[in-house]
C-alpha cells in the first residue's frame, strides 16, 4: 500500500507512519518538519499548509490512502481539493470533542449529537481559549466526507489519545504522580469514567482498517464505549491502587510506572497489509 501521512513528525502522525513503514508499506510523510522528524525508512515531502500550493510538490503523486489528522478547516479543505483525485481512500482522524454532550456515558456513534461546524471564518482551533476545537474537527470532518464521499473516507473520532511522545501531560501526570505515592488530589469522584487509548494501538488499527478499504469507510469512535472505561485511575478506589510489583492498578489491569495500559488490536477481517 502507498500511504501518504499529511503530518507523521509528531505523535499520532508519527506513530502511523512508523507502524505502516514496519508492515511493509510504501510511506510518505508531508509536513513542514518543524516538529519533529519522520520515522526512519520513509519518504519526507517538505511542504507549507498555510501557502495556496501547499501540496504542489505531491502533484505527480498518486497514493492508495492517505492519514490527515489536521484540526484546520483550510487544510483539510485544501488537501481534498488536491489530492481527492489522486487518493484511493481517505483516512481523516477526528476527535471525541466533537460531541457536543460529554456528560452522559454509553452513547453510540450513530445517535450521539455533534456539534455544528465552525463557520468558514474560523480556522483556528485554538480560538475562544479552545472552544472552536471540536467544531473546527467537525468542519474538517465535513470537508472530508463531502469531496471524497462516505464511501472513500474514514473518519476516526479518538478520545484520549496517550503513550510515546506524547507532550501533554495529560494522563503520564497522573501516572508519574501516584508513582510518586502519598496522597494524591484528585478531580472528580471515583465513579467517574475515563476513556483512553494508546498512541500504538491506534496507529495500527488505523493501518490496518485503511488497508481493509472496503471495512474502512464510515465514521468510528474509538475506543467505542466500554471497551477502556476506567474507573478512577486506581485513586482511591475499590481494585485500584498498586500492587506487590509497584504497578498502578486501573480498573483491574495493572500497568508499569509511566506506561498506560494498552488495548488489544482489533482485527479487520481482510486486511491487505502489504498491497
Amino acid at each position: 500500500m502507498r500511504l501518504l501521512v499529511l503530518g507523521g513528525t509528531a505523535f499520532l502522525g508519527r506513530a502511523v507512519a512508523r507502524h505502516a513503514h514496519a508492515a511493509g508499506h510504501r510511506v510518505t510523510c508531508a509536513a513542514r518538519g518543524e516538529s519533529g522528524s519522520p520515522p526512519d525508512g520513509v519518504a519526507f515531502v517538505a511542504i507549507d499548509r498555510d501557502r495556496p500550493d501547499a501540496l504542489a510538490a505531491l502533484d505527480a503523486a498518486t497514493f492508495d490512502a492517505v492519514v490527515d489528522v489536521t484540526s484546520r478547516p483550510s487544510y483539510a479543505r485544501g488537501a481534498v481539493a488536491a489530492l481527492g483525485g489522486r487518493v484511493g481512500h481517505w483516512v481523516y482522524v477526528s476527535t471525541g470533542s466533537v460531541y457536543a454532550d460529554a456528560a452522559t456515558p454509553g452513547q453510540r456513534v450513530d445517535s450521539a449529537p455533534v456539534k455544528a461546524a465552525a463557520p468558514v471564518q474560523v480556522d483556528d482551533p485554538a480560538a475562544d481559549e479552545h472552544r472552536a476545537y471540536g467544531p473546527c474537527k467537525v468542519a474538517c470532518e465535513e470537508a472530508v466526507l463531502d469531496a471524497v464521499g462516505p464511501d472513500r473516507a474514514f473518519v476516526c473520532r479518538p478520545g484520549l489519545i496517550v503513550g510515546p511522545e506524547d507532550d501533554s501531560g495529560r494522563f503520564t501526570y497522573w501516572v508519574e504522580r501516584i508513582g510518586r505515592g502519598g496522597q494524591v488530589l484528585a478531580p472528580g469522584t471515583p465513579d467517574d469514567l475515563v476513556q483512553w487509548v494508546d498512541v500504538r494501538d491506534l496507529a495500527a488499527w488505523l493501518v490496518d482498517a485503511v488497508a481493509a478499504v472496503a471495512a474502512a469507510a464510515g465514521v468510528r469512535r474509538v475506543p467505542e464505549p466500554g471497551r477502556v472505561a476506567v474507573a478512577g485511575c486506581g485513586l482511591d478506589h475499590p481494585g485500584g491502587g498498586r500492587d506487590r510489583a509497584g504497578h498502578v492498578r486501573v480498573a483491574g489491569r495493572s500497568a508499569g510506572p509511566g506506561a498506560p495500559g494498552r488495548l488489544p488490536r482489533p482485527a479487520v477481517a481482510g486486511a491487505d497489509r502489504r498491497r
